[in-house]
């Protein structure tokens, strides 16, 4: 069998120490990479190490906020003295919370904004520096499909997706204009079950949850992983409900407004009560616990996305379309003579 792509390929992951990020680097390392893990949970962190190495990779913790641009650039110098020049950076990290806008402090909103817009950008700049001069590499951001279509309760977190997506358009263009080879692209993830519904700081009188459908986080994982290895695209979507979504949000976006409207906050609460945990927004939630990749949704999770295998074989899947349309035609034409 070929060696992937990504085989002995330095790949650093921010937020690796659960949920999509902790996702990510399994598959990363199932890939044979060296895998640079960013977080600031020592135990996730370590947990999620030994997951690389199991899988077949490399994996080297460094921890660090990466809402702090000096710990980002320091870690990344570290990383390339340590495992070699960084190939692909994947920002994946983020803190928010649940909450009518009125009832966040601006101390909270101001924080969630720093971890989950700020830490893409710090991130995106510190690989910038290291990659641009070599003229190579690629730059992923895991974005969410509330980059495009906003949700009640989730103010702070879809500010900020949608914010990462405009500075990556922006910073895209600019690389074009200079002819760079280095390369950025961004995977718009469905409703996915993860920690975060445990540890994201909550205000509402009931648990949170992901909008159904729920994928699980090696579905999103795979997606990541795989615009990592073909960035050629800007932009990917997984998740036949991210489409819908996107979609709909092009096609008619007042009316997905007032359907929000009626069915947004409901739909994003279960019946149990708040989780008693500490919120991971000013502290990691992972220090002295292992969480894992997955939430607490498993019953509901779905394992694939017909949608992704399209959207990674479309050229592939159009030429088989088009040859059995052409041999449509051709069989009718015999018919009619």
């Amino acid at each position: 069998m070929a060696p992937h792509i990504l085989q002995d390929r330095v790949v650093v992951v921010t937020g690796a120490s659960g949920g999509v990020g902790r996702a990510v680097v399994r598959e990363l390392g199932a890939k044979g990479a060296k895998v640079a893990l960013i977080a600031r949970g020592t135990t996730g962190l370590g947990a999620a190490a030994v997951d690389v190495g199991a899988a077949g990779g490399v994996g080297q913790v460094y921890e660090a906020d990466v809402a702090d641009y000096e710990q980002v650039r320091k870690a990344a110098e570290r990383i390339e003295a340590e495992l070699g020049p960084i190939d692909v950076w994947i920002n994946s990290a983020f803190s928010s919370v649940f909450a009518r806008f009125a009832d966040i402090s601006p101390e909270e909103y101001e924080r969630a904004t720093a971890v989950t817009y700020l830490g893409y950008v710090w991130g995106t700049k510190v690989a910038l520096d290291l990659m641009r001069p070599r003229n190579r590499g690629t730059i992923v951001q895991t974005g969410s499909a509330l980059a495009h279509r906003a949700v009640p309760l989730q103010s702070a977190y879809c500010g900020a997706k949608h914010a990462i997506r405009g500075f990556t358009e922006s910073l895209r263009t600019e690389l074009l204009a200079e002819g760079s080879d280095v390369r950025v692209t961004m995977v718009q993830l469905p409703a996915v079950n993860t920690p975060q519904f445990d540890w994201v700081l909550s205000k509402l009188r009931r648990h949170p949850q992901p909008v159904p459908p729920i994928y699980q986080p090696e579905v999103a994982a795979r997606g990541v992983v795989y615009a990592a290895a073909h960035p050629e695209r800007k932009e990917y979507w997984v998740g036949g409900t991210t489409a819908a979504a996107l979609l709909a949000q092009r096609a008619a976006p007042a009316l997905v407004d007032r359907y929000l409207a009626r069915t947004g906050v409901q739909a994003q609460q279960t019946d149990g009560q708040p989780s008693s945990g500490a919120a991971n927004l000013w502290e990691p939630a992972d220090e002295h616990q292992d969480h894992g990749a997955h939430g607490g949704f498993d019953d509901r999770g779905h394992h694939r996305s017909p949608q992704l295998w399209l959207s990674q074989h479309r050229r592939s899947v159009m030429l088989t379309l088009a040859a059995a349309a052409a041999a449509g035609a051709a069989a009718l034409m015999r018919k009619s003579r």
